[in-house]
């Protein structure tokens, strides 16, 4: 597999006679790719026909390269594929060559062959039907395993869309999903813990089966010492609480615990068979073992000791969160201070370094210890802590994040910065694998992750090949189609703003939407106020500056709706995404039509104008009916909005607003008191029906 001279411009440019030139934009890039002017002789429909020596099958395929078929005479092909093995080429390598009137693909593996195929069909996609250009590209990962996690604590989607996602996230080259499962999951040894409406261990095992088809490794996620409240919600598991009030976390030094737990991976690992890994959590949590006298940092160990141990006898490796000890031993401030000088961080841990080395030799050796940093990865004590790890001999990978708290949409671009960083330090360390965490804390859509995904899947594969913008408009071309690459395509981060105004705009300040189901008096106490009849114009006054946030970011989504309409009626692929952006924007709009409704109320220099604009806010009002029904069968499409009846509800510890309700509700909170607020405040007005307002199920 002959390399090729790196080129630096990854974004080219092809002229195909006298027809509109286009350009290749392949996500992820490629290391390496050399590209002549002319066109190839080959156009898209001819390509008819692939051989391989060996008569090896063809891969899984995309795009007009479904309808390719196999041929066993040479001649007849335009397609020549096989594999090529030599000693130092990366695992998932290949090389693709366009000649005149030949395409020839070599690989390292049968992962390189389904690779170079992906990068094939995206060349096709961007030829437009026009002749492919002549090219030869070298291509090969930068980090080995490429994981995306799939967390589905609080909802699923229907089984249609994760055969849909396995596809898509296989055209990113993404090789490995952790999948957090908890209770979605119909488990046979412990029943009391799947949900009504969780996936048999038989359809899981078709999805992973279908997923290591397109070289990905589905492995589970299952919960141990803490955040096991779907487990320990259940009344038959209440006495192996480690606190007998909370359902937060395990008694690790009851028997019981692990012949529980044993029994959850178990069955988790007979749902997901091709996994390498069992991740088994361990994060967040501070243990007692019921007054045992044991540190908490013994008491982890001790619990990672059996369950690591467990994990090998199953030919799986354990993953394992590592704030716990880092915590235990003062060591966690550093790694999310970025402002904290490397002299600081390194006489922190002079101080406290002994206090992981007294128990250095308890810290299992068979175990991936994961450093996750969503928002600080570039500090030199999250560098450091690393460190440790890998120079005592640990196996260390890192996670980023594309989703943590953020509510309707991932913000802050969908924390690209942060993944490219956290790939630019793996890639640095020679770590082999990255972790990208996607949250269902506040449950946004998935579609909604997608972009934060593929930016993890261009900077885990290629490196630093490409700048944030050139990213986003590979990812524009890639979604949407060759036609939206500019910016005046751009809309997703001019959401950013709006939604985070969004967010808590109908609350008092310091209040946040996830506290709403666990506070008292909430409507009276939390919701922000309304105008007194009695002194008008006060309330405007009072709310300044929110209704001046409000006018400006409205301008913002005035631009964002508009970018969506255009682009829709341009005929892009992938118009689903962008009506889910289009419900977004729509609950952002209305929050803040209402509140602005409520400003004229106040503002109305006559009582006609004042009973003129409150007939607008009671229409307004009717409207949340309709806005929230085409939410729900937007979002409904793929996703399963509501819990079962007899879904018990956890102790919330979090406040994860998706974990707070039954029903959909939860994404509408704060609307539903807020007009339920509005309803009674404005019913003393004649001319206002009461009984309007949506009601809480």
């Amino acid at each position: 597999m002959k390399k090729l001279v790196p080129l630096f411009t990854f974004i080219v440019i092809f002229s195909c006679s006298k027809e509109k030139p286009n350009s290749i934009e392949l996500l992820p890039s490629t290391q390496e790719i050399s590209l002549k002017t002319a066109p190839s002789s080959l156009y898209p429909t001819d390509l008819q026909w692939a051989f391989n020596s060996e008569k090896e099958e063809l891969p899984i395929r995309y795009g007009s390269l479904k309808k390719l078929k196999q041929t066993e005479t040479s001649e007849k092909a335009q397609i020549h594929f096989g594999l090529n093995t030599k000693k130092g080429q990366s695992a998932e390598s290949y090389s693709l060559k366009i000649e005149k009137d030949k395409i020839t693909i070599e690989a390292q593996d049968k992962a390189g062959i389904f690779y170079a195929f992906v990068s094939l069909s995206q060349i096709i996609e961007d030829s437009q039907g026009q002749a492919l250009p002549l090219l030869e590209i070298y291509d090969a990962p930068k980090i080995a395993f490429r994981p995306i996690q799939i967390d589905i604590k609080h909802h699923r989607e229907k089984k249609s869309y994760y055969y849909e996602l396995m596809d898509h996230l296989a055209q990113l080259k993404i090789n490995g999903i952790i999948l957090e499962i908890e209770d979605k999951l119909k488990y046979k040894r412990r029943p009391e813990v799947g949900s009504q409406d969780a996936m048999t261990i038989e359809e899981w095992k078709a999805i992973s089966r279908y997923a290591q088809e397109r070289n990905i490794n589905i492995s589970p996620l299952v919960q141990g010492m803490g955040h096991a409240s779907f487990i320990l919600k259940h009344e038959k598991n209440f006495s192996l609480r480690d606190d007998p009030k909370s359902d937060w976390a395990f008694n690790p030094l009851d028997p019981e615990t692990y012949a529980l737990q044993f029994d959850l991976y178990l069955d988790a690992m007979e749902a997901t068979p091709h996994g390498k890994y069992l991740h088994v959590g361990g994060d967040e949590v501070k243990t007692t073992g019921r007054n045992s006298g044991k540190s908490a940092l013994e008491l982890n160990l001790i619990w990672l000791n059996k369950v690591c141990a467990f994990a090998a006898k199953h030919n799986r490796i354990p993953i394992f969160w590592d704030d716990m000890p880092l915590k235990e031993a003062g060591l966690m401030s550093p790694i999310y201070d970025t402002r904290m000088s490397e002299q600081s961080v390194d006489s922190i841990w002079a101080k406290n370094e002994s206090k992981l080395n007294k128990f250095i030799q308890q810290f299992p050796k068979n175990c991936v210890y994961m450093r996750w940093n969503y928002h600080s990865a570039e500090s030199y004590g999250n560098g450091k802590a690393m460190d440790w790890f890998s120079s005592n001999g640990f196996n260390v990978m890192g996670a980023t994040a594309g989703q943590t708290r953020w509510t309707l949409m991932p913000q802050r671009e969908g924390n690209i910065d942060q993944i490219k960083t956290f790939a630019q330090q793996s890639i640095g360390r020679n770590y082999n694998g990255l972790l990208l965490t996607l949250w269902d804390d506040d449950s946004p859509h998935f579609e909604l992750y997608k972009r934060g995904i593929a930016a993890f899947a261009e900077y885990s594969w290629a490196g630093m090949k490409r700048t944030k913008e050139e990213f986003k408009r590979s990812f524009r071309q890639r979604t949407f189609g060759a036609s939206f690459q500019s910016k005046e395509y751009a809309f997703i981060d001019a959401l950013d703003d709006p939604v985070a105004l969004w967010t808590n705009i109908l609350l008092e300040d310091g209040i946040h939407r996830n506290s709403l189901v666990h506070r008292e008096n909430a409507i009276e106490n939390l919701v922000i106020d309304l105008p007194d009849f009695n002194n008008k114009g006060e309330w405007a006054k009072k709310y300044a500056p929110r209704l001046e946030r409000i006018s400006k970011q409205s301008e913002l989504l005035k631009k964002v709706r508009s970018t969506l309409g255009k682009i829709k009626s341009e005929k892009p692929t992938n118009k689903y995404m962008l009506s889910i952006y289009e419900q977004v924007a729509a609950l952002v709009v209305y929050n803040f039509q209402a509140l602005k409704k409520i400003e004229a109320f106040d503002l109305a220099p006559t009582v006609d104008e004042e009973t003129k604009i409150l007939l607008e806010l009671q229409k307004l009002t009717q409207k949340f009916f309709t806005l929230r029904q085409e939410f729900e069968e937007v979002y409904g499409e793929t996703r399963i909005l509501n819990k079962p009846e007899a879904y018990i509800l956890d102790q919330d510890h979090h406040r994860h607003p998706a974990n707070q309700t039954l029903s959909f509700d939860w994404q509408f909170m704060a609307e539903l008191l807020f007009l339920e607020k509005v309803n009674d405040h404005f019913k003393a007005k004649t001319v206002w029906q009461e009984g309007t307002s949506p009601v809480i199920n």
